[in-house]
């Protein structure tokens, strides 16, 4: 795992030393540079594969192909075998970056296709003069760009490329409107009106001052196969199992994310199966909220005791949120309301390894949140003619596990179509956000549409399973934005590498050839990944509910940092950028916490908002 950034029209190196600088969290191990004809690349290091002969940037052998990784490739030993076998020659003892300039000579634009692993890259072509950019299969590692004039600046996190003094800090309006319903930035945009991100399964090409781009990976939606559920969890059990050993590959100590749900109690039952030792396991805990994250506790505590790992808990207050808000928005760069418990846990994690593998990726595999569990209900409802006799045993089924929630359903269907259906189960939408706006905002916010990203999204999948259009679309959006974001920057702000051993791209491959009613049917979630993980756990934590490493923000919001939190929307805070009417936000702030409309998630959201705001733009 590293920090990458370069230059394409440049040869700086104090510049590119800051901008290394700037991500020194990603890599406190090494440093590595390379000046060629007007580029720099730029690496800072956490050394884990072959940590003696592993350095970046690696070169072919003519020094005519040269990359610098973010990543691991947990391929990289057949890949090696390979390309020796067809003449390549290696100057590492085992490392996994090297093999990455050996593909391009082999396979050109391809290469990525040959890849399983985690990763950003760039590769400096020197024949072609050609810098390419690649982003892995499912966006785990994150890439930011900026092209000034001729110049072309990239960086792991947008603090690298802001490093640089010709792109601009100026925010994207158009992002910004997004963040408030999506509580992330949607690639391709960022928050600022110069950067850009590379989106999941993309390759850029910078060529001549010219930047083209194309997809080289995308999951395929649609044609889902006839299997039977004992043919699939069978499969996805081989196909967890391969992943968690491929991703066990280190040359130091690696632990273990523990919430005590199936995800992560999965990937610690195999891991265990398969360590010599006992595995490092870290859960958070909390002393002064309900019962369910108890519940958490004890059933994690429960896998190890299982397992026998070597288990470690966390305890997170209300006191501690305050106190680490500043370093987490300097993880993000960006505003980001999502989960943030991560960045508290991985700083414990940080004092025992560098490496620890996760559950991320299930829930947007299997299907388990709300518009997941209420995608085939609404599909069902929706063809409805108030006789029930026209809808199928399989229908009735869906909609069997909502009979009670008619009301709920009705509610939802009434908005319009599948997109607007989706946009109210976000925590805001265009209309609410825009009433929130104060002229200004309005102007500069004018043509902005997030239900018009979302039915873009929706209208490329060509899938016509309800639930696997909406797991599509989480795919492209609520995974790579925000998931992802989250694990990415909040580990590695403490220079931990987290490996999810779900996003292996041939399971990810694999869960969209399922139909929808084997990965939630009749209402029970995730139904044949629990199946498929039966043998591993105990049968009555199988289907407990859990909240995994969720914080208690709303909990804590309304009992014990109210005070706090109306000192940031205060009407001097918010006045002072004048983007938002203070009446507004005064207005939803008294109806929450007069217990009128639970507003929590908004809050939320426009408070980090705030501290961003005044953090990167004031």
């Amino acid at each position: 795992m590293c920090g990458i950034c370069g230059i394409v029209g440049s040869r700086d190196i104090n510049l590119i030393r800051r901008m290394m600088e700037s991500l020194h969290h990603r890599g406190p191990d090494e440093d590595g540079v390379w000046l060629g004809d007007n580029i720099a690349l730029g690496i800072k290091r956490l050394a884990i594969i072959d940590p003696e002969t592993g350095q970046q940037p690696v070169f072919n052998e003519d020094r005519t192909v040269v990359a610098v990784m973010n990543g691991e490739i947990y391929n990289h030993a057949f890949l090696r075998n390979l390309l020796e076998e067809r003449g390549h020659h290696f100057q590492s003892h085992h490392s996994d970056t090297e093999v990455i300039v050996h593909l391009y000579e082999e396979f050109g634009m391809d290469f990525p296709t040959h890849l399983n692993g985690m990763f950003a890259i760039g590769l400096w072509d020197a024949n072609n003069k050609s810098l390419i950019l690649v982003r892995d299969h499912v966006g785990i590692k994150p890439l930011y760009f900026s092209i000034y004039q001729n110049n072309l600046i990239f960086g792991s996190e947008p603090k690298a490329v802001l490093s640089h003094p010709d792109v601009s800090r100026s925010p994207n309006f158009s992002a910004l409107h997004h963040y408030f319903t999506l509580k992330n930035i949607p690639a391709p945009m960022s928050a600022f009106r110069d950067l850009e991100q590379l989106r999941p399964g993309e390759l850029a090409i910078f060529r001549n001052s010219s930047l083209t781009r194309h997809q080289w990976w995308k999951p395929k939606c649609g044609g889902e196969i006839t299997i039977s559920e004992r043919e699939a969890s069978d499969e996805i059990g081989r196909l967890l199992r391969d992943s968690v050993s491929l991703q066990m590959q280190s040359d130091v100590p690696i632990a273990a994310y523990l919430s005590g749900g199936i995800d992560s109690s999965s990937v610690v039952a195999l891991m265990s199966e398969q360590s010599s030792e006992p595995v490092k396991t870290f859960t958070l805990i909390y002393h002064d909220i309900h019962s369910n994250k108890r519940a958490d506790q004890e059933a994690a505590n429960r896998i190890a005791e299982i397992y026998k790992t070597d288990h470690h808990e966390c305890l997170v207050t209300y006191h501690d949120l305050p106190q680490r808000l500043d370093s987490i928005l300097d993880a993000f760069d960006e505003p980001f309301s999502g989960v943030i418990s991560t960045y508290f846990l991985t700083e414990e994690i940080g004092k025992h390894v560098k490496v620890a593998l996760s559950g991320d990726g299930a829930d947007e595999l299997f299907g388990s949140y709300l518009p997941h569990r209420l995608a085939q209900p609404l599909a069902a409802y929706s063809r409805l003619t108030n006789d029930f006799r026209f809808l199928s045993k399989r229908q009735l089924d869906q909609l069997a596990s909502h009979e009670e929630d008619i009301q709920v359903l009705d509610r939802i269907a009434s908005l319009g179509d599948e997109s607007a259906q989706r946009m109210g189960l976000y925590i805001s939408n265009d209309d609410r956000n825009k009433s929130l706006y104060s002229d200004y905002m309005l102007a500069e916010t004018n043509h902005a549409s997030t239900e018009s990203v979302i039915r873009d999204i929706l209208n490329g999948c060509q899938s016509n399973d309800p639930l696997n259009r909406f797991l599509y679309l989480d795919h492209q959006t609520l995974l790579p934005d925000q998931v992802l974001p989250f694990v990415d920057r909040l580990s590695m702000a403490h220079s931990v590498e987290v490996r999810p051993p779900f996003l292996d791209p041939r399971l990810v491959e694999f869960s969209y050839k399922l139909p929808g009613d084997l990965k939630i049917q009749k209402g029970r979630v995730k139904h044949i990944l629990k199946e498929a993980v039966r043998p591993l756990l105990p049968p009555d934590l199988i289907d407990r509910p859990k909240e995994g490493f969720l914080m208690p923000i709303n909990e804590w919001i309304i009992s014990n940092l109210g005070t706090y939190v109306q000192s940031i929307l205060s009407p001097a805070r918010i006045g002072k950028h004048g983007l938002f009417r203070s009446d507004a936000i005064r207005s939803l702030i008294d109806n929450h916490y007069s217990g009128a409309i639970n507003h929590g998630n908004r809050i939320w959201n426009l408070m980090m908002f705030q501290l961003w705001w005044e953090k990167y733009c004031d």
